[in-house]
């Protein structure tokens, strides 16, 4: 089974891989900014689906990401003496001193990749150690999500308020606009999302991986075995986001502009709602999960726009209720047992012979085989 899986991620990227053959540079686009929501999902598929850490707050490590990249990005288009136009609008005249060391595109990659995964292997520590989870955890990071939003649009005169930081034009000597560095940047999320994911099943497969499986089944049993659960846990959380982090600074780089509508509790409880459609102890369904629901996302909300937040509710009320493995799930159902049944006839077959020193029975032979086994069953 873990052969056909492999199989079918690498036929799945090789379709990823050929979508500018395919798709117009709007469409390419798009793909682009869903896959870089799906590095998101994948932490949210360990974080929930495989330890049962429901994070209403990835909001929070998705804006940290895009905003210290961003951060980045407008200071290069800014001469000697000046400051982001935003700040000359609300009259302050200076550029703040934290703002300073994001002129270093080093510094500003370095803050994407530590930044958040510090908070939020501190913050999942010092909540974990006392022994808080379930529905309060998710409460707590809930609640970060909005005061993180909150804290975006009342400091405008440093974080650019509702509207976020925006108008681009380089980034690391490329000029966003241009068709060239688009499929560049598609290449870029595609060539990230890859090995996320292929290092996501490799520590899902590891002890480390069964020992959150574990804390998710039971969390006191684990306890009792001699493990301590509080640093299993803070640092998948860490992970997840890290994860987050890398998506919302690609995110931006693909879409133009971060704003804290994007950050707040809405687009948080939207991501849950990814991973919960795709199949929250899958991979792959996270990935398809982001991928579809963004996509209806797309064409529901640009034919009819009013409807959009409705159809997001019947859609999660429907997976939770019908499909509670989601669509991951759903393709394991319909996909696996006929893989089984090709191997049952194929591959155990050999191995059966190759056991007992026999050649794999054909023809009469096979048919005199079955007649001894029909004899010795019912003797």
């Amino acid at each position: 089974m873990r052969n056909f899986r492999v199989v079918a991620c690498l036929l799945a990227l090789g379709v990823l891989a050929l979508a500018p053959a395919y798709l117009s540079a709007y469409e390419l686009s798009l793909l682009g900014r869903f896959l870089a929501l799906s590095i998101l999902a994948l932490g949210l598929t360990m974080t929930w689906g495989r330890t049962g850490i429901l994070s209403l707050g990835q909001g929070v490590f998705f804006g940290l990401g895009g905003y210290f990249l961003a951060m980045h990005l407008k200071l290069m288009r800014l001469g000697a003496g000046e400051i982001p136009d935003f700040m000359e609008w609300t009259g302050l005249g200076y550029l703040p001193w934290w703002w300073k060391p994001f002129y270093s595109g080093a510094f500003s990659l370095a803050t994407i990749i530590l930044v958040p995964a510090l908070l939020a292997g501190a913050l999942a520590w010092l909540v974990f150690r006392r022994r808080v989870g379930g529905v309060y955890f998710a409460i707590i990071t809930q609640a970060l999500a909005l005061a993180f939003s909150t804290l975006l649009i009342s400091q405008q005169k440093y974080t650019g308020g509702f509207n976020g930081l925006t108008d681009f034009g380089d980034a690391f000597g490329f000029t966003l606009g241009d068709n060239g560095a688009q499929l560049g940047l598609y290449w870029l999320t595609l060539g990230v999302l890859a090995p996320a994911f292929a290092f996501s099943a490799w520590l899902l497969d590891t002890h480390f991986g069964k020992l959150l499986c574990a804390i998710r089944d039971g969390e006191n049993r684990v306890r009792f075995l001699g493990y301590d659960p509080v640093p299993y846990k803070a640092a998948v959380f860490a992970l997840g986001a890290l994860f987050a982090a890398v998506a919302g600074a690609l995110f931006t780089l693909h879409d133009g502009v971060i704003s804290p509508a994007m950050v707040g509790v809405v687009p948080s409880i939207e991501m849950i709602i990814w991973v919960a459609v795709g199949g929250r102890e899958s991979l792959a369904g996270a990935v398809l999960g982001t991928l579809v629901v963004n996509l209806c996302k797309d064409w529901v909300s640009s034919a009819m726009p009013e409807l959009w937040l409705f159809a997001m509710g019947v859609l999660f009320i429907v997976v939770v209720t019908i499909f509670p493995r989601g669509l991951g799930g759903m393709l394991e159902g319909w996909l696996l047992p006929g893989a089984e049944g090709l191997l049952a006839r194929f591959g155990d077959r050999k191995k059966r012979a190759s056991r007992l020193g026999e050649a794999p029975p054909r023809g009469s032979q096979r048919a005199e085989m079955m007649k001894k086994s029909e004899v010795q069953q019912n003797a």
